[in-house]
């Protein structure tokens, strides 16, 4: 198993996460990841300092809001937007962050945001997308990045 695996699958074993980078319009990455986790069971919390609600669900404005925490963090952000979130989470406590990438978009990787995780003992993972684990579109897409030797390294 890969290092990108184990790490991948030690986050989705979390059960309290928060997805940053939601929106009202219910057709962004970030939502879609949002309701994936949700369906499958998860308890999961948008955060969008913008927004009250998102997809039916309460939405808060910063990782420190959401009542008793969180296990882990998956970030849709732009990476200037990345790196104020990973700050946000370094003061919440959050032990878990996975900065969104999605191979034919822009990511939200920031090495900025990578290094501010790694100094404050933050597991970190910078790239990849969560949904590999859930829909087979991705898999497809993760088994074929895997060969091509494209998945994050830890």
């Amino acid at each position: 198993m890969s290092q990108f695996d184990e790490l991948a699958q030690e986050f989705l074993a979390q059960k309290r996460i928060a997805v940053a980078g939601v929106s009202r319009s219910s057709s962004e990455a970030a939502n879609g990841i949002y309701r994936t986790l949700r369906d499958k069971g998860y308890e999961v919390f948008a955060v969008n300092p913008n927004a009250e609600t998102v997809e039916d669900d309460p939405c808060y404005a910063s990782m420190q809001a959401i009542p008793g925490g969180v296990d882990g963090a998956i970030l849709v952000t732009n990476p200037e937007q990345t790196t104020q979130i990973v700050q946000d989470c370094v003061t919440a406590g959050v032990p878990r962050v996975w900065m969104h990438n999605n191979t034919l978009m822009p990511s939200s990787v920031s090495d900025e945001g990578t290094a501010v995780c790694r100094e404050n003992g933050i597991k970190v993972i910078a790239g990849g997308c969560p949904m590999m684990y859930f829909d087979p579109f991705h898999k497809c897409m993760k088994w074929v990045l895997d060969k091509m030797g494209r998945l994050p390294a830890a």
